[in-house]
């Protein structure tokens, strides 16, 4: 459970993931935690790691469809393969209805989706409580929408 106490570690104080929230176990890949039972935060690293991780959390999508955060604090570099795969995970992510957040992008893998136009298809955010938080206040919007 180290990448639970890492995660945990890294939200500020005030923080849902402070107030009480762990990563929960699951049988996905390392890379891949349960953060609550609608949120899957994925600790993500360069190739080809990347594309592993990817092909798990599509996976486990289909069985376990839940928003999803994406954290590339540890990615340096994103390639033409990494990027259909985020493109298929925002197709997928669209098809359910879920919620897509990318964190803590490097500013060379930002430039990369600067350049190709996709920084306009995907939201982001600076850092992964921020992106917690506006996933889960999304999800308690639409849920007030729904009543």
């Amino acid at each position: 459970m180290l990448l639970g106490r890492m995660a945990k570690m890294a939200m500020p104080h005030g923080t849902p993931a402070a107030a009480g929230h762990e990563l929960i176990r699951s049988n996905a890949p390392m890379g891949i935690q349960e953060w609550s039972d609608q949120i899957t935060v994925v600790e993500l690293l360069d190739s080809p790691q990347f594309a592993d991780d990817m092909s798990a959390l599509l996976e486990q999508l289909e069985t376990a469809p839940s928003d999803v955060v994406l954290n590339f604090a540890g990615v340096g570099f994103i390639n033409s393969s990494d990027v259909a795969k985020l493109l298929r995970l925002r197709k997928k992510m669209a098809a359910l209805h879920r919620r897509l957040m990318l964190c803590d992008v490097a500013a060379q893998v930002h430039g990369v989706f600067k350049v190709t136009g996709l920084d306009k298809m995907f939201e982001f955010a600076g850092d992964i409580a921020t992106a917690l938080a506006a996933v889960q206040l999304a999800a308690g919007a639409e849920a007030e929408d729904a009543e």
